[in-house]
């Protein structure tokens, strides 16, 4: 048997428990994996609460990235062995608040020696979010890109790569997050009433891309900074950026081997700052849910040895 972390109704934090499973057998496509840690991300509370939708089978196991070793290939799956490290996206309902569990074989990439399973797991939704919001609309060095809830794991992130092409960044959040912010090199702007005002001291001509991270108001209180609808995309508020005249966030697998490189060679540090052993899963729920995060949460399922 072995242990995961699952929802047992949608709605509120009351419905999530640790239970016993079976080991989970790779399918097709498949790898099973012994879970080293695991990326704690929005999605996974949106999940719970029936906000990204209700059709999953009950009880479901929460994590959607994870890190760990291989245990079993499945079939038709080539390039991986069991012994192999490795970080990648969680098959369809598997989960990754586990001990083990399964990742899909296309979105999975091998985890290089340089890189911790704790920051490994924060690469496959986090980093290829933070890649694919950086590249989404192709700037040019000295352009600028604001960054909406720059603070958390994925806006650190896209703050650093933004670094690395030599963007003009301004990163927004709360007070308390000024310093992290600025320590990526980026130009911090509170959140809040006044935003736009704060902005153009720093920008007057507007804003070459916006990257939202947070969605509802704060997305529509950034988005009329870009110079153009078309320039802001969110990862965050489908619906409204696309109402907005917006781009919704297009993640690739591809994106998760392009990232993983660049955080494998020091250029980005996916700035992991809260770490939780799998029995308290519900409470690096709880911390991401409240919308304060600082960084990357992530569960240390296996405690590295490194």
């Amino acid at each position: 048997m072995s242990k995961v972390y699952v929802f047992t109704e949608y709605g509120g934090p009351e419905n999530q428990e640790l239970t016993d499973r079976e080991v989970p057998q790779p399918g097709p496509g498949e790898l099973g994996v012994r879970v080293h840690a695991a990326g704690v991300n929005p999605l996974d509370w949106k999940l719970r609460s029936g906000a990204a939708g209700r059709s999953r089978t009950l009880p479901a196991a929460l994590g959607e990235e994870a890190a760990g070793t291989v245990t079993a290939v499945g079939e038709g799956v080539e390039g991986f062995t069991v012994g192999d490290e490795v970080l990648g996206l969680v098959a369809p309902g598997a989960g990754g608040y586990a001990e083990d569990t399964l990742l899909a074989a296309e979105s999975t990439v091998p985890k290089p020696e340089e890189i911790s399973f704790i920051d490994g797991a924060a690469i496959p939704i986090a980093g290829s979010t933070a890649y694919a919001g950086t590249h989404q609309v192709e700037l040019e060095p000295g352009q600028s890109l604001l960054i909406n809830g720059a603070g958390g794991g994925v806006g650190l992130m896209a703050a650093q790569i933004g670094r690395v092409h030599k963007f003009q960044v301004i990163g927004v959040g709360s007070e308390d997050k000024r310093g992290l912010i600025k320590s990526t090199g980026a130009t911090f702007v509170a959140s809040g009433q006044g935003l736009a005002d704060r902005v153009h001291q720093v920008l007057p001509d507007g804003v070459d891309l916006v990257f939202d991270l947070v969605g509802g108001q704060a997305l529509r209180s950034a988005a009329p900074l870009a110079k153009d609808p078309s320039l802001v995309v969110s990862a965050a508020d489908a619906g409204t950026v696309e109402e907005l005249g917006g781009q919704v966030l297009r993640r690739t697998p591809e994106m998760i081997g392009k990232i993983t490189g660049v955080i494998q060679y020091g250029l980005v540090d996916p700035t992991v700052l809260t770490t939780y052993p799998l029995k308290q899963a519900g409470d690096a729920v709880a911390q991401v849910e409240e919308g304060h995060t600082r960084g990357k949460v992530v569960l240390e399922i296996i405690a590295d040895q490194g």
